[in-house]
């Protein structure tokens, strides 16, 4: 997979196992891989997929309800989270 990506962490393996069959349906390309050690998760699981079908799979998700801990890209080598543009969220004092 080349190019930028998005992250997404789960909670849940369940929610993670969901969340890749629902991606794999709407021919999103995915990659599943552990969960960064940045990223505080109760899932080992991630999935991985191109940034320009980040708007497409932030739909599917929240049409399908699927209980995720966050989007993250890589900035800087360190994993962050993203908002709904995928761009990096402003850290909260």
């Amino acid at each position: 997979m080349g190019g930028e990506t998005v992250l997404i962490a789960f909670d849940s393996t369940q929610q993670a196992l969901r969340a890749e069959m629902l991606l794999e349906y709407a021919d999103i390309e995915i990659d599943t891989r552990p969960t960064p050690k940045e990223i505080t998760a109760g899932c080992a699981l991630s999935i991985e997929f191109p940034l320009p079908d980040y708007s497409q799979a932030k739909t599917i998700m929240d049409e399908q309800q699927v209980i995720i801990r966050g989007y993250f890209r890589q900035f800087a080598d360190r994993y962050q989270e993203i908002d709904e543009s995928g761009n990096r969220k402003e850290q909260e004092k």
